[in-house]
């Protein structure tokens, strides 16, 4: 088994230390720090998953486990909390943070706010307002999902899902203005021939855009379908047309994954063709 580096650099202060901890060695690594990090995420959201079970009343788990498992959400609380702490203040070893106003685009950076959102409205809650947070619990609870894109601050796989898709965005939304036709073009088709028929699910644009999502999704959850000739005529075609509406952006992805992943395959084989030049 690797063992994950540790600090391979020498600092003049504390400040590069701590930051050199903060961040992996090498892009898309993984040192001890983030290492850990990745490890009290995957534990808070299986927790999270078992505490939503033990504080039912029909729970079949033993509700001595609740305590336990709130125990962990705390302390996984203030570790996010002081290693957000520790971050912003060493932060400014970053030439692009350095300064108030670095700061604050560090601040306004999406991975950031979504760190402050996976501990700061809980910590606030159980500090300041025990007694209300308890009431909030699910809202609280649901803010933990924000957790999982802490991950794309270490994870490296994340980082490829990020930059396929801003690669195929232009594409993916035209995908969806076509997507958006194709709903409001077959709840019309089924508004038009089914409405009078079964107004309680046809009997609008509106409502028969719940059958259209539904079609065009093939979910078919069956709930809700056309009863005359030509409105399973309709619903045929419709059903076809929805094959289009998943095929496409899957290939668009699926072309920007490829893409992406062929031009980081290049950049690694000229770093390495460099790195020998350089020791040859």
């Amino acid at each position: 088994m690797a063992r994950m580096p540790l600090i391979r650099r020498k600092h003049a202060t504390a400040k590069a230390y701590v930051h050199d901890w903060l961040e992996p060695d090498e892009p898309g690594g993984i040192n001890f720090f983030s290492g850990t990090i990745i490890a009290l995420v995957l534990i808070s959201l299986f927790s999270l998953a078992l505490e939503t079970e033990a504080s039912r009343a029909d729970t079949m788990l033993d509700p001595a486990w609740l305590a336990p498992l709130q125990a962990i959400n705390l302390a996984v609380v203030w570790i996010f909390a002081v290693e957000f702490a520790l971050r912003f203040w060493s932060e400014g070893e970053n030439p692009a943070h350095a300064g108030v106003m670095g700061r604050l685009r560090f601040l306004m950076q999406p991975v950031t706010i979504a760190d402050v959102l996976a501990f700061l409205p809980e910590l606030v809650a159980m500090v300041f307002f025990p007694e209300a947070s308890i009431a909030l619990f699910p809202a609280l609870r649901a803010l933990r999902l924000f957790r999982l894109f802490k991950l794309a601050r270490y994870v490296p796989a994340f980082a490829i899902v990020g930059a396929a898709v801003r690669r195929a965005w232009a594409p993916l939304m035209a995908a969806l203005c076509v997507a958006g036709a194709q709903l409001y073009i077959a709840a019309m088709m089924l508004y038009l021939i089914e409405g009078e028929n079964k107004p309680e699910a046809f009997g609008s644009i509106a409502r028969a855009m719940w059958w259209a999502v539904v079609t065009l999704t093939t979910v078919g959850y069956g709930d809700v379908y056309p009863e005359t000739l030509w409105g399973r005529v309709a619903a045929g075609f419709v059903a076809l047309a929805g094959v289009g509406i998943v095929a496409l952006p899957t290939g668009i992805l699926a072309s920007s994954f490829a893409e992406e992943f062929r031009e980081r395959h290049e950049r690694a084989e000229r770093a390495a063709a460099a790195r020998r030049g350089a020791a040859e």
